[in-house]
């Protein structure tokens, strides 16, 4: 350590900094051999590799290199009480050799500071100038504090804009120095300390300290766009860093007319319509080609005669090492081209920006060429309009690019919005409408999908460190549900998927964190329902089996399956799926991004495209995907799910009273596909539907209704939203299991007048059965079963009414609905979406009647084994609720 203070004083150049690094890691290794070449031979060999002056300081840097550091190269950058509160941690090391590792270390920085001017520590180089009062500083040091990248590099670059004028100005400045000397009496070498102080000498050395940074910055603002492909979104992103490098050359003395003639046809280019992709090529083969210009210009013009008439007058000994090749033997004239190749490339590099702008160009013109290899023409320009950063948003933090209801869709654009108002929306992310209508290029175009990818994988990891969970692992697996969204509700006519995320091993990690084998995998067979749904199966297909099973062990409803017989049965499901030549998809993430897929394509489903139709609405609107972790009303006898209305559906008026469906141990789509019986929100619903019923959401669940209650008055009297319909699930009684997963408009029932039913003495022997009025009110006619008979019926007796009679309605059954008068089910609540869509189609509409069975494939039905056909007379009342045996007398309205 003496012999590299000394060395410090009289070795001037960078040199040093090999000398002290190899020092430090000597300390780091033990290893004696780093040191060698630096130091003499008789010096060499009186320093020990152990002893007093090593054990300590090495067991110190040993410890430093486990904490994470790269050494020596880490220290640099390292703040000094950084390193002292590391070496805190670390036992057996006297004071004195802690203090000697801290001091070396500053040493060490002081040469880097000295030799090198990329160094960091700007604000211990700042500090003796504000003693001087340089000019301005305060703007250089919000600078460097500026977290934006881009507003850095402009601030940065004016300031030095400001330090050029100032070192060219025809001013002078006091000099200020402070300078001995000193003799070294046992080498007889003078040396000099002190400081010397100019503006102009200071303005030039804080210049070069500043361009280096710069140029380093300018490395980050290239490395921070993605260019795995290249969209006219990028185009924008591309221009604006270009002006930064324009910027950067000029102040180095490097204006180019060809640069600012490729930058004003790249700006005219971004402000119109229609710009062709083979044009963007044009303008950045331009810019390369000027920067081609700009190196022979500035660098290989000037200097290239020069450095030929020096290399051919010097010998070789006379060159320093870096640009000789390594072993002996030269080939003059390779030799010259070794030289040249080196010295040019140098220069350049210590340009301002130059290196880093060809860099830059370089990788858009090598992705510009890829995609116009891969890519026919009319793909090209449709990639050309595709914005990679519109196609996903947080629910938590929604990008202000897509915080609209064309992009989000209804359903995730009023989920963001109640998630902002801190009620419980489970997280989750949105895919946009963006990525809908560019759907095309993201499955056939392999950057464009390895980049949408890359984007859910990290909303993914987002959601991952806010839940505390591991998408895929078993131990500790999270799940996701998959719903469509657009921007014009359309209820239930797009997939839906439940559950993403499971397999068998999944399923049985979920059964053994939770205890619950039945809920696991009845989670599993929900989702392979869905699944094998979205790939054409029939919702028959899968009632054909669990009935089968409910049927061998005896029990009504599959609450009463055991864990194991709920765990066969969703195998069979999963066998059944394969056996129609299905393959099912076990990787979760494959499995979340075949989902995705799915919903996309269900947008032009046939359902879907039928729905449009009939109500009116262009199929270009397309539909978002939302993302959300799962949450569960199946995983115990006290979880539910439900849809509630803040008003009464059939009443007029701005009274709020919560009204709708819920069901326990069951997942939501259960209620909105209208495939289960339901219970009732509200005591006053239940006396009004008069349901057969003693749970109630108000009376079992009173933490959970209240909760609910409160969200409402929240929303329609403090947030001023019009009457809402929603979806909720709830895994315990308690309001911090509770959770809101959707909500949209309600279709508000107008109070108007409607038929009603004469009723004579007759009426108590006529009646079937009750179930839940949804809309309309009195009506008679004919039972049909499928759109055949409605045809015939059509034709034969175009004005009898027609009644559709239904166990439940699913999506599929949009036709039936549309071209019947009526509508009866035995399954569904008020909020199903059979109940939904009937109303908006204004029909008739009873749903929930309990006693009703419904066979389809005999075109029959009972009412307490009273047996219907179809073509029989039946008479509902919407309003009521009342189903009665043939043809009811009806009150002018």
């Amino acid at each position: 350590i003496h012999f590299l203070r000394k060395q410090s004083h009289v070795e001037s150049s960078n040199l040093i900094i090999d000398f002290m690094e190899a020092t430090l890691d000597f300390w780091k290794t033990g290893d004696k051999g780093l040191i060698e070449p630096f130091i003499p031979p008789n010096i060499f060999v009186q320093i020990d590799a152990k002893g007093p002056y090593i054990d300590g300081v090495h067991r110190a840097m040993s410890f430093l290199n486990t904490q994470g550091l790269s050494l020596p190269q880490d220290l640099i950058t390292i703040k000094e009480e950084q390193v002292k509160h590391l070496l805190e941690g670390i036992s057996g090391v006297s004071e004195i050799d802690l203090e000697r590792v801290c001091l070396a270390i500053s040493f060490y920085k002081l040469l880097y500071q000295k030799y090198y001017f990329d160094f960091v520590e700007f604000d211990k180089y700042i500090a003796p100038l504000q003693a001087e009062a340089f000019p301005d500083l305060d703007r250089l040091q919000a600078a460097l504090a500026e977290p934006d990248l881009k507003k850095k590099l402009y601030g940065l670059l004016d300031y030095l804009e400001q330090l050029k004028d100032l070192i060219l100005s025809d001013r002078s400045y006091e000099i200020k120095e402070d300078i001995y000397q000193k003799r070294h009496f046992t080498v007889d070498i003078p040396s000099m300390y002190g400081s010397y102080h100019e503006m102009k000498f200071d303005a030039l050395g804080l210049t070069f300290r500043i361009e280096s940074m710069v140029n380093v910055l300018l490395e980050e603002l290239v490395e921070d766009i993605d260019l795995s492909l290249i969209t006219k979104a990028t185009f924008f992103q591309i221009y604006h860093r270009l002006q930064l490098f324009d910027k950067a050359l000029k102040l180095d003395g490097i204006s180019m007319v060809e640069i600012e003639r490729q930058l004003e046809l790249l700006g005219h280019s971004l402000e119109l319509k229609g710009f062709s992709f083979t044009q963007y090529l044009d303008i950045f083969k331009g810019f390369v080609r000027a920067v081609k210009n700009i190196i022979n210009d500035h660098f290989h013009n000037i200097h290239a005669e020069n450095l030929t008439r020096i290399l051919s007058q010097i010998e070789v000994d006379q060159i320093l090492p870096k640009y000789l090749p390594q072993g002996g033997s030269f080939d003059h004239e390779k030799l010259m081209h070794r030289v040249t190749e080196i010295f040019f490339r140098e220069r350049i590099a210590l340009s301002l920006g130059l290196q880093q702008l060809d860099r830059f160009l370089s990788r858009i013109l090598q992705t510009l060429f890829h995609q116009a290899d891969k890519l026919p023409g009319n793909k090209l320009q449709l990639l050309l309009n595709y914005d990679p950063q519109r196609i996903m948003t947080s629910l938590d933090h929604p990008g202000a690019w897509v915080a609209d209801i064309i992009h989000l869709g209804s359903k995730g654009h009023n989920m963001i919005k109640l998630k902002s108002y801190g009620l419980p929306v489970p997280p989750g992310f949105i895919i946009t409408t963006e990525a809908f209508r560019y759907r095309e290029i993201i499955d056939s175009y392999p950057p464009a999908e390895q980049n949408f990818k890359e984007q859910i994988a990290r909303h993914i990891a987002r959601l991952e460190k806010l839940a505390g969970k591991d998408f895929g692992n078993p131990k500790n697996p999270m799940l996701f549900s998959v719903r469509s969204g657009s921007a014009i509700s359309q209820p239930g006519m797009m997939d839906t998927f439940l559950n993403v995320g499971i397999n068998e091993e999944i399923a049985a990690g979920i059964a053994a964190r939770t205890g619950n084998t039945w809920f696991a995998w009845d989670s599993y067979r929900r989702f392979l329902q869905g699944y094998g749904m979205s790939f054409g199966l029939e919702r028959d297909v899968f009632d054909a089996i669990i009935s089968e099973f409910k049927q061998q062990a005896g029990i009504p409803f599959k609450k009463g399956f055991s864990g194991r017989q709920m765990q066969q049965v969703a195998l069979s499901y999963k066998a059944r799926i394969k056996d129609e030549g299905i393959e099912i998809i076990e990787n979760p993430f494959d499995q979340l991004l075949t989902a995705i897929k799915k919903v996309f394509e269900s947008w032009q489903s046939s359902k879907a495209k039928t729905y449009r139709s009939i109500m009116g609405i262009s199929d270009d609107w397309g539909t978002a995907v939302t993302v959300q972790e799962m949450v569960f009303g199946n995983i115990s006898q006290q979880s539910g799910t439900g849809v509630f209305f803040t008003h009464n559906p059939r009443w007029a008026g701005d009274i709020l009273k919560l009204w709708g469906d819920f069901t326990l141990e069951n997942q939501g789509e259960d209620v909105v596909s209208g495939l289960v019986k339901t219970l009732p929100i509200s005591v006053m619903q239940q006396e009004v539907e008069m349901r057969d019923t003693e749970i109630i959401l108000e009376t079992h669940f009173p933490e959970i209704y209240m909760t609910m209650k409160a969200w409402a008055q929240e929303l329609i009297y403090e947030k001023g939203w019009s009457p809402q319909e929603i979806e909720f699930t709830f895994e315990s009684p308690v309001k911090k299991d509770l959770y809101l997963l959707q909500g949209r408009d309600m279709s508000m029932r107008e109070r108007k007048k409607v038929f009603t039913f004469d009723l004579d003495g007759k009426t108590k022997e006529n009646l079937l059965g009750h179930g839940i009025g949804v809309s309309g009110g009195a009506m008679s006619g004919r039972i049909v079963f499928s759109l055949q008979e409605i045809d015939k019926w059509r034709t034969e007796e175009p004005d009898t009414s027609l009644i559709l009679v239904r166990g439940d309605t699913v999506p599929d059954d949009i036709r039936e609905i549309y071209a019947a008068d009526g509508l009866l089910t035995a399954r569904g609540g008020v909020t199903s979406h059979a109940a939904v869509v009937a109303h908006r189609l204004g029909k008739t509409c009873v749903v929930g009647c309990g006693n009703l069975i419904c066979n389809e494939a005999a075109k029959n039905c009972t009412f307490d084994q009273v047996l219907f056909k179809s073509g029989d007379h039946l008479s509902i009342d919407g309003r009521e609720g009342s189903v009665y045996r043939g043809l009811m007398r009806i009150n002018p309205a």
